[in-house]
């Protein structure tokens, strides 16, 4: 059995939770519960505080963990045992942002030599600052620090930034982005047993997320243009071309990634592809 730590409310929550449904995992949670087990994979669920998943994986309590790249990073240097990222998740995404009152001065990292800045992520911001030779006083607070310009406790911000709404609302402005984050999960050294348990949940994790960047198409082709339509659609090795019932037309079958999805539609109508057909994949295994 393999223990996973999984924030127990908050951003991280519901994705973390649906990604374990795509990945075929079926448990049960109710409100309030600290504990759930898996009904068809050899997972035990641990719902903790965010800030204390790195340490209950370095400890053995669990086994691995979800968390923001964020707090791992903030964390690493003060953990008795190692712990490391085995696989990214691709969602949550945010980034570790510095901000400064609008309308105030700012060329550049060097203006906040000697200031004063509030942040909860202290460690990320010293070596950020050290990096760029700056020195800075840097005052460590958990919660609301937008507000700390606005109280005269310093004169810029470290924080998380998602759409940069709550700096607005704040009158603070992002000026420099330090860190970017994302859904990780962690690990620490685990038995053989327990090690095949988290390459199964990677193989499941990589397999979903492999088919949320892909669309899978169908559409009709004139054989003329077979070879140029073809050349747009490698797909996963090649497309699939099964004839029609009309003759000088094929049927032709593919995967396109997700971002460039619209420009290969583009191209593809321009080559004389038509009655395209657009489905989700759920999975895609290689």
């Amino acid at each position: 059995m393999l223990r996973i730590a999984i924030q127990k409310s908050g951003r991280l929550t519901e994705e973390s939770l649906e990604l374990m449904q795509e990945c075929g995992i079926d448990f049960g949670k109710s409100g309030g519960k600290l504990k759930a087990t898996a009904y068809n994979f050899p997972l035990e669920f641990l719902f903790l505080r965010d800030d204390d998943i790195p340490e209950y994986v370095a400890d053995g309590v669990a086994d691995v963990g979800i968390i923001g790249e964020n707090v791992i990073a903030e964390e690493r240097s003060s953990l008795l045992q190692p712990v490391d990222i085995v696989e990214r998740l691709g969602f949550s995404r945010c980034r570790l942002s510095l901000a400064v009152p609008k309308g105030a001065a700012y060329s550049g990292i060097q203006d906040l030599h000697g200031k004063r800045i509030a942040t909860s992520f202290p460690n990320i911001l010293k070596e950020f600052l050290a990096q760029h030779g700056v020195s800075a006083e840097i005052h460590e607070i958990s919660g609301s620090v937008e507000i700390a310009p606005s109280i005269g406790l310093a004169e810029a911000i470290c924080d998380i930034v998602s759409s940069g709404s709550t700096l607005l609302s704040n009158g603070l402005v992002e000026v420099e982005t330090i860190f970017r984050s994302e859904a990780v999960l962690i690990s620490r050294p685990l038995t053989a047993d327990k090690q095949r348990i988290v390459d199964d949940l990677r193989f499941r994790i990589q397999s979903v997320g492999r088919a949320k960047k892909t669309k899978y198409i169908v559409l009709n082709a004139p054989n003329h243009a077979l070879e140029t339509i073809i050349s747009l659609l490698p797909g996963m090795k090649s497309p699939t071309v099964t004839p029609l019932a009309t003759s000088g037309w094929s049927s032709v079958h593919s995967v396109v990634p997700e971002d460039t999805f619209w420009e290969s539609i583009g191209k593809l109508k321009e080559a004389g592809a038509e009655g395209i057909l657009v489905v989700p994949i759920e999975k895609m295994i290689l």
